[in-house]
This record gives C-alpha cells, structure tokens and sequence, in this order.
C-alpha cells in the first residue's frame, strides 16, 4: 500500500513540477520573442507584425527539443529511486 501511495503521490508531484517548468519555460520563450522584436523594430513595425513574430516563434519552440527535455522530470526521479531501491536491497 505504501508503494501505491508513493506511486500516486510521486506523480501528482511531478506534474505540478511540470507544469511549473513548462508554463516558466515558455513565459521566458515569450518575452524574449517580445524583446528580439521590439530590438528589431524600434517603431512597432506594421500592424498584427509583432503578434504573427510571437506566434511563429511559439510554434518553432513547441517543435524544438527544449519541451521534450521537460519530461525528463518525469523519467530522471523514477529511474533515480529504482536505482537506489535495487542498491539498497542487493547488498
């Protein structure tokens, strides 16, 4: 039974930590969009201009590696406790 509330409770810890990163992640990924593009165009640039640079650059971010390697928070703890679990229980 304690395995299965570790198990439920583990989880539900990491999805918080999730979902704490990525919404960091891409908070961070957006403002520097927002900033790479008010660098480049000091006037404002034409209308709807800035809102399509962020959108494109959310999409490009979506597709790149950087919120796969979020999930690693899942895999990294999981494969951190079998492994010392199997080193505490082999010798």
């Amino acid at each position: 039974m304690g395995f299965v509330r570790l198990v439920v409770f583990g989880f539900i810890a990491l999805s918080v930590i999730y979902l704490s990163i990525s919404l960091y992640s891409r908070s961070v990924r957006k403002e520097r969009l927002e900033n790479e593009f008010d660098e480049a165009n000091p006037d404002g640039g034409p209308a709807g201009a800035r809102d399509a640079f962020i959108v494109e650059g959310m999409h490009a971010y979506d597709n790149s590696i950087r919120p796969k390697l979020i999930g690693l928070v899942y895999v990294i703890p999981v494969v951190a406790v079998s492994v010392i679990t199997y080193v505490i229980n082999a010798h």
